[in-house]
């Protein structure tokens, strides 16, 4: 074994893939215990216990003192809080000096500050912390970055220090950008989303409150990280709470069974809300624009109400958007069967790009179709509203908030839904028959 190989300390082999000595690191942070505190024995203890467990460096949180930080900047408001760009002076720890007995550190951070506000319990913070630990994981970075924990010096509650996601949210990004994306970044994404839900869903976690907003972009070409766990919880601890929770978040992407209280937040209710999210992805319009989002589109979307999925989005994919907002929660795919359908249409269509294969697949004739549409549209003019030119209902709500509906409509889906989707389900498994092997 080389001195690569093994730690300088105690001479014991590194980590398979990092050169990372838990056991020695575990002490030196121990060592530095009672050198810092949060005044919280609760979060101390969070803290700590990540430290002495962590196989990485990216797996360490810290308390951080909030004169580490600069450049401090409002830039977004959601349903628990206002978030924050800053600059962390010292950035997040790298390495053991054995030297100079320190730890060495990147260096300047750009970084989000998550700042609760008053009326939100410290037992919820506590919670969406430990959800960000269990899904951040250097081997399984499935949310934005958790770097450790801080406190306003004025108000005094206590701020999650994150990952700053420079290309901002999904919802402003496709606002933006929506006419510049094709169709091999749409199934890209649409594949990492899938995928992104399947791990956190085998953690056995709900999200509860899925939307564009809190689908974070580092960089959008090459990762899409989810963020706020304000509202999830694991779903062993739900099940032993029969007591009815109260509704919070975006009513447009907020599952009709949740809505309408005959069912908690399930995992497939996350699967309704991803629907909704892969109709804005491939359309570029969020959900019910042009009408208020209130009691009246809750009954209708009780009732069946859907976005209306364009004619020339191609049909496999119209497929699964409908599959995920079937009122019938158990007729929902899985995310596991979501991540293998995005995977075979986008190695399909990628194969084709990059080696001219799979020129009559039905996925990249339907795209074909698609495209040729579009281009036809913009050539004649007769496109009037876009996804980069339509107005927004003043009452069209896209922030998380409390919903207080009653006497909603037991839900259902509207007369021609499930005859649509026989008929497309039949003329699919005839020209797609399944090929396990374009899975990865």
């Amino acid at each position: 074994m080389s001195s690569d190989e093994i730690c300088p300390e105690c001479n014991q082999k590194w980590n398979e893939y990092h050169e990372w000595c838990k056991l020695c690191n575990s002490k030196h942070f121990q060592n530095n215990f009672n050198k810092w505190t949060s005044e919280n024995d609760k979060i101390d203890k969070l803290i700590q216990d990540a430290q002495l467990n962590a196989n990485y460096y990216l797996d360490v949180i810290e308390w951080i003192p909030y004169n580490r930080f600069k450049d401090i900047k409002q830039i977004g408001k959601g349903g628990f809080g206002t978030i924050h760009y800053a600059r962390w002076i010292d950035g997040f720890i790298r390495e053991w000096d054995i030297e100079n007995k320190q730890w060495k550190r990147w260096g300047e951070e750009e970084v989000a500050l998550k700042k609760f506000d008053n009326f939100v319990n410290l037992n919820n913070v506590l919670n969406e912390m430990l959800i960000h630990l269990k899904t951040w994981k250097w081997t399984y970075d499935v949310s934005i970055q958790f770097y450790g924990i801080t406190q306003d010096p004025e108000t005094y509650s206590y701020i999650m220090v994150l990952e700053y996601a420079k290309d901002g949210n999904l919802r402003e990004y496709l606002k933006i950008n929506f006419n510049n994306i094709n169709w091999e970044q749409k199934l890209y994404n649409l594949y990492w989303l899938s995928l992104r839900l399947m791990d956190i869903h085998e953690l056995d976690i709900v999200h509860q409150d899925f939307h564009p907003g809190n689908i974070l972009l580092s960089n959008f070409k090459s990762d899409l990280q989810i963020s706020d766990f304000g509202l999830s919880k694991l779903i062993e601890a739900n099940s032993n709470n029969p007591k009815k929770k109260n509704i919070f978040g975006i009513l447009s992407y907020i599952a009709p069974e949740v809505l309408s209280g005959d069912e908690e937040y399930t995992k497939a209710a996350d699967v309704y809300s991803y629907g909704i999210i892969a109709y804005e992805v491939v359309t570029g319009f969020p959900p019910y624009p042009d009408i208020p989002h209130d009691k009246d589109l809750a009954m209708k979307i009780c009732n069946g109400l859907r976005p209306k999925i364009p004619f020339h989005i191609p049909k496999l994919i119209t497929r699964m958007i409908m599959r995920c907002w079937d009122a019938r929660i158990a007729l929902r795919p899985t995310f596991k069967e979501l991540r293998d359908e995005w995977s075979k249409y986008r190695n399909t269509y990628e194969d084709y790009l990059k080696k001219e294969r799979n020129k009559n697949s039905e996925i990249l004739i339907q795209i074909k179709k698609a495209k040729e549409f579009s281009a036809n549209q913009e050539s004649t003019n007769t496109i009037t509203t876009t996804p980069l030119n339509y107005k927004t209902h003043p009452q069209a709500i896209y922030t998380s908030r409390l919903l207080d509906f009653s006497k909603l409509l037991k839900p259902k889906n509207e007369e021609n839904f499930e005859r649509e989707l026989e008929e497309l389900t039949k003329s699919m498994s005839n020209l797609c028959p399944n090929n396990s092997d374009q899975f990865i």
